[in-house]
């Protein structure tokens, strides 16, 4: 028997005000992030560790991914958001049930530039 550990990173991913932060606070048992109903609430990455036994899960909730490039703010979240798919084991990407916008779209052409496999989360 082995006492080996594993670990892995994951990303949370999707347009503003999909619950992404939401997800992370509820997988991590606690709060951890900022959630609100106001969109770009989460500005920075932000990493929460679950420890089960002897493996070891980092999630990295992301600012969420947006067409909106005029101003530096929004390139600055864009940026923030898709720098932090590198290096993860897996993304996952959260969308809403019933409302597909073009910011979904945005964040599959985002998706499809990575080779980090996708696992698709539907939230509310």
């Amino acid at each position: 028997m082995s006492n080996k550990g594993h670990c892995g990173y994951v990303a949370i991913v999707g347009r503003p005000n999909v619950g992404k932060s939401t997800l992370l606070n509820h997988l991590l048992g606690q709060k951890l992030s900022i959630t609100s109903r106001k969109p770009q609430t989460t500005r920075h990455r932000l990493l929460g560790i679950k420890t089960e036994g002897n493996t070891q899960i980092i999630y990295v909730d992301t600012p969420g991914l947006h067409q909106g490039k005029h101003n530096a703010m929004n390139r600055y979240l864009n940026r923030a958001a898709t720098s932090s798919m590198e290096g993860v084991d897996v993304i996952v990407w959260l969308v809403e049930t019933l409302q597909w916008t073009e910011e979904d779209n945005y964040v599959l052409k985002a998706l499809a530039q990575t080779s980090v496999p996708v696992i698709l989360g539907v939230n509310k």
